[in-house]
């Protein structure tokens, strides 16, 4: 049987989980600072689309951060299926 030695991290992997929460708690609080409303500064704001500001943007950053979680995810799965 032959043991694998764990691989060291680097602190830039680190850094790249530390992204997607940071967008996700930064969409939240630009959410809680409106509350929970649409900012309307016009009429012609009722008509804007719910994808721009700063809201959408923070969520979108957080969604396209997502990949090294999911790669910690599915070497978790891996590494805990493979054991007996």
């Amino acid at each position: 049987m032959m043991h694998r030695r764990p691989r060291r991290s680097h602190p830039a992997e680190w850094l790249s989980l530390a992204a997607a929460p940071t967008f996700a708690l930064m969409a939240a609080c630009a959410f809680a600072a409106q509350g929970g409303s649409h900012p309307m500064a016009c009429s012609a704001a009722a008509e804007m689309s719910p994808l721009r500001g700063m809201i959408a943007m923070y969520a979108l950053m957080s969604a396209f951060h997502l990949p090294p979680w999911l790669k910690l995810i599915a070497a978790w799965q891996n590494r805990g299926g493979s054991d007996p």
